[in-house]
Formats: structure tokens, sequence, C-alpha cells
């Protein structure tokens, strides 16, 4: 197990080990009795019957369920292409010196993580039209997506700082670096990698998030399922196909934090040479030689 993996819990010995696979294989044969029994009754209500499902052998309605699932991808890019850089930078206020800094960035964290997202999403929808502020359907859900992802992800990040080695914070001042410095070429690529993870898992549920598009009517994945439903009349057959495809596209953005887990960011100190922020790396003597060429 590497050393990221045990950042906050103890590596399990071989009794904790065995009691999770036995879990696991419970957990296995509980989901496919259910499975199993789901399936049994679909099958006597007639919902798997051969008629019922001829209308997903066509491409239309393919091309306007994926259309849906392209229009929620852009959704949960563009939170969080907001959400990641203002997370970061919360992240690091929260970590500030500066009483003032820290204080304003903790505040905003607590309180966006307290408040419901459909709150903010009803906000926008309702309260900000009345103030002369009236956004387009894409930023009505993308907005309040990005303002409360931004939190979650702050302490993401705080928590992947957090867990790094004191002494690879003070050895970048020892050396000359600011604040600043340490921060960017020292702390943050060794936490970025260590929170890959986590990361994922909150892309994955702002995916999830883009569902209460429904809410000011932007065309996403499940509203689209909902007028398909409506239409058809095969509201089971529709919405298993939805939960399918949430599924796959769940399972891709995994296996992509996987892999990006596995190789780690690279980066290159001012010239040093290639430098990954990992175990056996040592940012502080790539800290020192860049101090040296400056």
């Amino acid at each position: 197990m590497s050393r990221e993996s045990t950042i906050l819990f103890d590596a399990p010995g071989p009794r904790a080990l065995r009691r999770q696979r036995r879990f696991g294989v419970a957990t296995a044969v509980a989901l496919a009795v259910l499975l199993g029994l789901a399936v049994h009754r679909f099958a006597d209500s007639g919902q798997l019957s051969a008629d019922k499902w001829r209308e997903f052998g066509g491409w239309p309605v393919w091309r306007f369920l994926l259309t849906g699932a392209w229009y929620s991808l852009l959704a949960a890019a563009g939170a969080a292409a907001i959400a990641g850089p203002l997370g970061l930078l919360l992240a690091v206020g929260r970590l500030s010196a500066n009483r003032v800094v820290r204080w304003a960035a903790g505040a905003y964290i607590e309180v966006m993580r307290t408040v419901p997202v459909l709150l903010l999403i009803y906000l926008t929808l309702f309260a900000l039209p009345t103030y002369g502020l009236d956004l387009s359907l894409y930023w009505k859900l993308v907005a309040p997506l990005s303002l409360s992802t931004a939190a979650s992800a702050a302490e993401v990040f705080r928590a992947g700082l957090l867990s790094l080695e004191r002494g690879q914070g003070d050895a970048g001042l020892a050396v000359g670096l600011t604040r600043g410095q340490t921060m960017r070429l020292i702390l943050l690529p060794q936490a970025l990698r260590r929170v890959v993870p986590s990361l994922i898992s909150k892309a994955i549920d702002l995916i999830k998030d883009t569902s209460l598009g429904y809410i000011v009517s932007y065309y996403e994945l499940l509203f689209s399922g909902q007028v398909y439903a409506t239409y058809s009349h095969l509201l089971i057959q529709t919405y298993l196909v939805v939960a399918a495809i949430y599924l796959v596209v769940n399972a891709g953005l995994s296996k992509a934090g996987r892999v990006l887990e596995r190789t780690g960011p690279r980066r290159r100190l001012g010239g040093v040479g290639p430098w990954r922020a990992g175990p056996g790396a040592d940012p502080a003597g790539a800290a020192f030689t860049l101090a040296k060429r400056r």
C-alpha cells in the first residue's frame, strides 16, 4: 500500500484484511440477490418484454438521451473549471497567516457547506432576477454548483496540504523561498497528487448534481429522460437507460482518476530537471537548487 493511501488511516493488518474480504464477499452476494429479485419482479410485470425495449433499438432515442448527457457534462465541466481554482484559493486562504483572509475563507467555506445546493439554485432562479440579474439557463445551474462545490473542494485541498510533513515548508523557507514560492513549488504539487481520488469523487458528485437542472429547465440527462418517459410512457425502461449512461460516464471518470493517480503530475522546477511530487521525491533539495539559481 502506497504512502499516499495511508495518510488518513493506518494500513490494515492481516485480520483486518480478512474481515474486509469477508465483508466485501457478503456485500456482493447481497447485492446480487437484490438485483436478481428486482429482475424477477420486472420480468413478472412484463417490463422486460421485447416490445417495451424496441424503442431503444433506434438511434433517434439514443441521440436524444446522449444529447442530454452531453449537456450534463458541459455543466459539470463549467462548474469544475470555476470550483477547482476557487476551492484551491480558499484552501490557501484558510491556511494563510493573515487573520482576516483566514477568517473570510473559513466563513465562506462553512456557510456554503451548510447551505443546500437546491436553495442556491432557487436563489439564482427567483432572487437574482428581482435585482436585475437574470442569468441564462446554463449559468442558473452552473453558478450555484460552482459556489457549493468550491467550498467542499477547498476542504479537500486543505486536507492534502495539512497531510504533508511540516519540514517540507520549513525547508523551503530555510533556503530563502517566500511563503508563496514554498506553497507553489513544494507543497501544492505534492498535495494535489495526494487528493486526486477525493477530487475524482467530487467530480462524480458534480455530474450527479447536474440532475438538479430540471428545476431551471436546463436540458441535461435526467431532464431528457423525464421528457422521453412522458412521451413514450416507458418510465422504467427510460430511467434504467439513463442510469446506465450515468454509470458508464462515472465509471470512465473513475478509471481516468486511477490512471492519473498512478502516473502522478510531473513538474520542472526552474530547469532543475524532472521532479515528481511523491514518495522518494526531494522537494526541499529541488527548492535549494532553485534558490541558488535565483
